[in-house]
Parts: C-alpha cells; sequence; structure tokens
C-alpha cells in the first residue's frame, strides 16, 4: 500500500520547491510566477527507515526494499478554481486521485517572490484553498443527488441517501469539511464515494525561513491555530534549506541539521505525519533474499497483512511468525531468537504491530 499524496496550495508558496526537495530532484520547476507547475509532477519516494539496513546486515541480505510515498505536485489554485480560474479544474482532478492533501502556506516574506494575493496571509491563504475545495464538492454532491431523487422516488428506501447528500451540501456552503463527518455515517459514505477533496485528511505543511525554524513568527503561529482548531496536522518545513539538504551526503547533511537544530530531515517529518493522519504502521519481512518494510493499516490483521505480501498468501494463511524488531536486534539470529522464546506463532485474528518483523508460514 503506497501513500498517495497531493501537495496543494496557492501559486509561489514553495510546493514545488518541498516537492524537489522531498523527491532530491530538480523535476518540477520553481519559479517566481504564477502556474510554474502546469501538468502534475509526480515522484515516488522511499520511506527512510534505519530499521532496513539494521536488519540487512544482521540476515546478509541480498537487497533492502523500503516502502514508499507517491507524492504530487499539483498546479497552484487561485480564487474562482472551482468554476475553472487559472488552471483550476486540473488541480481539482488531480487531487480527487491521492489518499491525503498536504496544503502548504507560506509563512515567510519575502519582497523578492510575489504572492498571488499581495502578501502571505496564512489564514487569508487556506480560507481561498478550502472554499475552492469546499465549492467544487458542492457541485459534485449537487449532481449526484439529482440522480439520488430520481433513484428515491423508485425506492422511497433510498430516500435517507438524498438527506444525507443534503446534509452534506449545507455543512460545505458553511465550509466544513466532509471529513468531519464520521466515516460510517450515510454523509461519510456518500464523501468516499464521490472522492469529495474535502473528505480527505488534510495535513497542513508551513514553509518558514531559516529565522523560523528557531524562532516561529506570527504566520507560523496562525497556521498552527488553525491546525489545532480543526483538528488537522501540522508540519514546518523550510524549502529552501531542504533543497539544500537534498545536494549533500548523509553525513554533511546530518550535520547541517545539526546546526540548526534540526533532528530530523523535513521529509522525515511530513512521511511521519502523513502515517499518523492516516493510521498507517509498518511491518518488515527479512531473509538472505530481501529485507523489505510493508505498509498497512493500523489494525489490520495478519492475514490480510500477509495479502499486502501475495494475495495466494492470505488465501492460504496457516499462521504469523513473528518476532519484535527490538528482539531481532537484542538476539540478532533467529536461533538465538527461538531459544530466548522470543518467536511467536499467530494466528488469522492476531492484530498486527509496528515494527513487527514476520514470515508468513501458508498453503500453497
Amino acid at each position: 500500500m503506497a501513500l498517495s499524496c497531493g501537495i496543494v496550495g496557492l501559486p509561489n508558496v514553495g510546493k514545488s520547491t518541498i516537492f524537489n526537495a522531498l523527491t532530491r530532484s530538480a523535476q518540477a520547476l520553481a519559479a517566481n510566477y504564477p502556474f510554474a507547475t502546469v501538468d502534475p509532477n509526480v515522484g515516488e519516494v522511499p520511506v527512510p527507515d534505519e530499521r532496513l539496513a539494521v536488519l540487512g546486515k544482521l540476515v546478509n541480505t541480498q537487497r533492502i526494499v523500503p516502502t514508499s510515498v507517491r507524492f504530487v505536485d499539483i498546479a497552484g489554485l487561485v480564487r474562482g478554481a472551482s468554476t475553472g480560474q487559472g488552471l483550476g479544474n486540473a488541480f481539482l482532478s488531480h487531487i480527487r486521485e491521492t489518499d491525503a492533501v498536504a496544503m502548504v502556506v507560506r509563512c515567510f516574506r519575502d519582497d523578492n517572490v510575489t504572492h498571488v494575493e499581495g502578501t502571505p496571509d496564512p489564514a487569508r491563504d487556506i480560507e481561498i484553498v478550502s472554499i475552492e475545495m469546499a465549492l467544487a464538492d458542492i457541485a459534485a454532491v449537487r449532481k449526484k443527488r439529482e440522480r439520488m431523487e430520481r433513484e428515491a422516488k423508485a425506492d422511497p428506501k433510498l430516500a435517507y441517501r438524498v438527506d444525507a447528500a443534503n446534509r452534506l451540501i449545507e455543512a460545505l456552503e458553511r465550509n466544513q469539511p466532509a471529513r468531519r463527518f464520521s466515516a460510517d455515517s450515510a454523509e461519510g459514505e456518500l464523501a468516499r464515494e464521490l472522492f469529495l477533496l474535502t473528505a480527505k485528511p488534510l495535513l497542513y505543511v508551513a514553509n518558514v525561513d531559516e529565522v523560523q525554524i528557531a524562532n516561529p513568527g506570527p504566520l507560523l503561529a496562525s497556521v498552527r491555530e488553525i491546525a489545532a482548531e480543526d483538528g488537522s496536522g501540522l508540519v514546518t518545513f523550510c524549502g529552501k534549506v531542504e533543497s539544500e539538504l537534498g545536494g549533500l551526503s548523509e553525513e554533511e547533511a546530518a550535520e547541517f541539521r545539526g546546526e540548526l537544530g534540526l533532528d530530523r530531515s523535513g521529509l522525515d517529518r511530513l512521511i511521519v505525519s502523513a502515517y499518523e493522519l492516516l493510521g498507517l504502521m509498518t511491518f518488515l519481512t527479512a531473509g538472505e533474499k530481501e529485507v523489505r518494510a510493508w505498509t498497512i493499516r493500523r489494525g489490520t490483521r495478519a492475514p490480510q497483512a500477509a495479502g499486502e505480501i501475495h494475495s495466494d498468501i492470505e488465501k492460504g494463511f496457516i499462521r504469523a511468525e513473528i518476532v519484535t524488531y527490538e528482539d531481532y536486534v537484542r538476539f540478532r539470529t533467529m536461533e538465538a531468537i527461538r531459544a530466548a522464546g522470543a518467536l511467536r506463532s499467530e494466528g488469522k485474528e492476531y492484530v498486527m504491530q509496528e515494527g513487527d518483523v514476520v514470515n508468513f508460514r501458508f498453503n500453497v
């Protein structure tokens, strides 16, 4: 399961700069004018996981395969995007294809970098993007409601779906996102069915300058307040610094981060936040041929986790032989793990845990 995250925001807030830093590339044009990004830039990024290298050495593996995140840098959004202004229609269609939305918000002032609204104002900028997504969702729900009303006339039992559509529209007209409805409600089910933009988990990415890394200013404070109010995630990210880090070796990058007081890269912090937002976790497999990370949703049972590797393993599932990553590092070999009683045999009801190192037993 590869996480797909759309990078969105107003023009010139640093989306493409951040995309380039994340993907360690220069494939996205970072320019000082609106709509430098026309078609979406797509990058598959390996998720950093120090555990893989450790396991690789312990089992003398031939290759290491991390899990990945797919980032999509989408054209900047302006007022009226929901009705086709700027590159709005293309922007909105690309958001629908992602699992989550990372909204980049510019939190620094720089007279050399233009702002489509004149000057940076995080609260206003967030409101513009949020309203345009809500307006697009309203149009999608209204279109669907017309069909549901005809279906409800033929079958009155379906009238509840029309009621759900009406409640969704009422909420969106108040600029309340569809994700505020519970997932198992009629509104939540309809939002998923229509791939509503405001139903997707939202992560704010506050693009700051070097000074704000150590001394957050009022612009960043306003984003934090908004994120806390609507229950969304927040990551601070200095696009300029991360771009510079991308051109350094791991040792040089670690030294540079230390000088800035950063314990982890922006990529690491963004991915961790996105995982938490989507309720994802990682389990590991380790062997001589391959050490690999696999992404699953929290609460996934062992057979379904096995299905992430191959559907035949899920169908023929017998049991999962599991050792925690910490025990694997402590005892170092499978023989020592067995001798210490640290290898567990789990059945179909076992719920996978973060960092489980697993070997699935199954019938062919």
